[in-house]
């Protein structure tokens, strides 16, 4: 069938592959942050963290390039993205700030509190500048991955950063008006083909420093099946080829494996997001913890490798899991459920207040 019979409603595995994506970067992290070896790293030649981070990164192009095409509203856009990612955000920054730094610095509580950077750290990472801040004074200083608060973060700076081209190049295409659409859709397919030429470029000479370009493959992919879902079809024997090659080619080499991966990731996601259906359904029921589970895992993680120095990666996963998980389902359903909401009224209002989606807008 063709992607586009699955993609009008909302019965579908993504906060299913979301989840499981977070939860691997907690893996992958269980050894980064004990300075160990990851599994299958040196196999692959990329991190489970890695790519968990392109899923996140895929599904964010597709699902956002679909809300902007259907709403055609910048407004709406901004919003929604606003509200999807500043709320919690927020809440655990305060809460690393005022909870997890007090408890674990090892300055005078008073010096911890009168520290310029203590305050710097929640508005940098607020801002999600180039510069974001990692470092609380004096917190987890003594432990293997030195000092850093919530690593996890830096990946959210490229994604606004997505977000921010994708709403220029769609202000840029409204300025010819009627030919705005097929002018956008033209683009978003040209740059997910010519950024994925120069990623291949860039591994094979060894240019692969910057994670911009990989990360806007990524998010341009994603973009890309939204705009063709009327062309691509979802089939299992194509899903079965595409996963004898992947194996096939870690069985290989990194360098092999690279190219079968890049050109297989996007259309296996969106297979297992669509295609498997029944029973797994039931997980949607649970709410969307997955954004949670990112933000609060890093800092639990280091939380706990303070409080037993000598974890084994095993164990270190196995006690963040549950913590973490808790703290995403307070974060869903506290906060980012509530901020959704909101943004459904205020995006009424603008409605009411007669702002029109280009797509109204007839000669």
């Amino acid at each position: 069938m063709k992607l586009s019979s699955f993609t009008s409603g909302k019965n579908n595995n993504f906060n299913l592959i979301r989840m499981a994506a977070a939860l691997a970067v907690l893996f992958g992290h269980s050894f980064a942050l004990l300075r160990l070896p990851e599994p299958l790293g040196q196999r692959l030649g990329m991190s489970i963290g890695s790519i968990s981070v392109d899923i996140f990164f895929i599904t964010s192009g597709f699902l956002v390039t679909g809300s902007l095409l259907a709403k055609q509203g910048i407004a709406d856009f901004i919003l929604a993205r606003v509200l999807r990612i500043y709320p919690a955000l927020a809440v655990v920054l305060m809460l690393s700030v005022l909870v997890l730094g007090p408890f674990f610095t090892t300055l005078p509580l008073d010096a911890y509190l009168e520290h310029p950077q203590t305050y710097s750290y929640f508005l940098r990472c607020m801002a999600m500048s180039r510069e974001i801040a990692y470092y609380l004074p004096g917190v987890f200083d003594g432990n293997p991955y030195q000092g850093a608060v919530n690593g996890s973060l830096w990946t959210m700076v490229y994604e606004i950063r997505m977000y921010l081209l994708l709403a220029g190049l769609w202000c840029a295409c409204t300025l010819f008006r009627y030919k705005a659409v097929a002018l956008f859709k033209a683009l978003v397919v040209a740059s997910a083909l010519v950024s994925g030429v120069l990623v291949l470029i860039r591994h094979f000479n060894s240019q692969d420093g910057d994670p911009f370009p990989q990360l806007f493959f990524m998010f341009a992919s994603g973009a890309a099946f939204w705009v063709l879902k009327e062309y691509i079809q979802l089939r299992g024997k194509w899903m079965a080829a595409l996963s004898a090659a992947l194996l096939i080619s870690a069985l290989t080499s990194p360098q092999v494996f690279f190219v079968a991966y890049q050109f297989s990731i996007a259309y296996a996601l969106f297979y297992l997001a669509y295609v498997p259906s029944g029973n797994i359904r039931r997980f949607n029921a649970a709410g969307d913890y997955s954004y949670g589970v990112y933000i609060c895992a890093f800092p639990v993680q280091q939380a706990v490798i303070a409080l037993l120095p000598g974890i084994s990666p095993a164990l270190l996963t196995l006690a963040a899991v549950p913590v973490t998980l808790v703290l995403a389902a307070l974060s869903w359903h506290a906060v980012e459920q509530p901020a959704l909401k909101l943004r459904r009224l205020l995006a009424r209002a603008v409605v009411a207040k007669g702002v029109s989606p280009l797509e109204n807008q007839r000669p």
